[in-house]
């Protein structure tokens, strides 16, 4: 199994979080995305979306973190990233569309780049942009987040894999996290797992 990734790619990391959650070995293929490389027609014919992630499973290459995600989950059940119940399960699933469908999509580097290289925003105006939709979304988590240690009870769920990136991409950005404890709290506990900490940008083998 290979993963065509970035190191710094919230959509990337989501996935390998899930794949070392459940123990799926796989060969990290990187993609550049600041040399451009998701562009080369090389990539392209990878994944016709030119974004990373994509999974190639062998027979198959499978794109956009969410479907990858739900692959997983499919076909290697254990553990679970969703939790017994279906109104638990659409808890979970909500704080996961809040970041995948309100938070990441405007944040991502090709909406960025598109604010500052074809609308000629500046810098301050286009962090200001990345920093007033990280808040919408994280006012709403922070009140949908539940007893921990974990976004929702003691097991770790599809929720922490998508709130984990975006809260690093926060960090780096230097946005206060001190109006969030609840979310800062999920992100420590989360820290102290492998499958999180083998998954972190740092520990990339294309960070360096």
């Amino acid at each position: 199994m290979k993963l065509y990734t970035y190191f710094r790619s919230s959509a990337a990391y989501r996935v390998r979080i899930a794949l070392n959650l459940k123990g799926v070995p796989f060969e990290s293929i990187p993609v550049n995305l600041l040399k451009s490389e998701h562009r080369d027609a090389a990539y392209s014919a990878v994944n016709p979306q030119m974004r990373v992630p994509s999974l190639d499973i062998g027979d198959a290459t499978l794109i956009q973190s969410g479907a990858i995600l739900e692959y997983l989950d499919e076909v290697y059940p254990e553990p679970p990233l969703l939790p017994m119940g279906p109104v638990n399960r659409a808890k979970v699933r909500a704080v996961a569309n809040i970041i995948g469908c309100d938070i990441h999509p405007l944040n991502n580097s090709g909406s960025i780049g598109y604010l500052k290289n074809k609308l000629g925003l500046d810098q301050a105006i286009a962090d200001e942009w990345y920093a007033h939709w990280v808040r919408e979304g994280f006012d709403a988590i922070e009140a949908l987040i539940e007893p921990g240690p974990y976004a929702f009870g003691s097991r770790i769920t599809l929720a922490d894999i998508y709130l984990v990136p975006q809260v690093f991409n926060a960090r780096r950005f230097k946005i206060p996290l001190d109006s969030y404890p609840k979310i800062a709290a999920v992100d420590a506990a989360c820290a102290e797992h492998r499958a999180f900490r083998d998954a972190a940008p740092e520990n990339q083998p294309d960070a360096a």
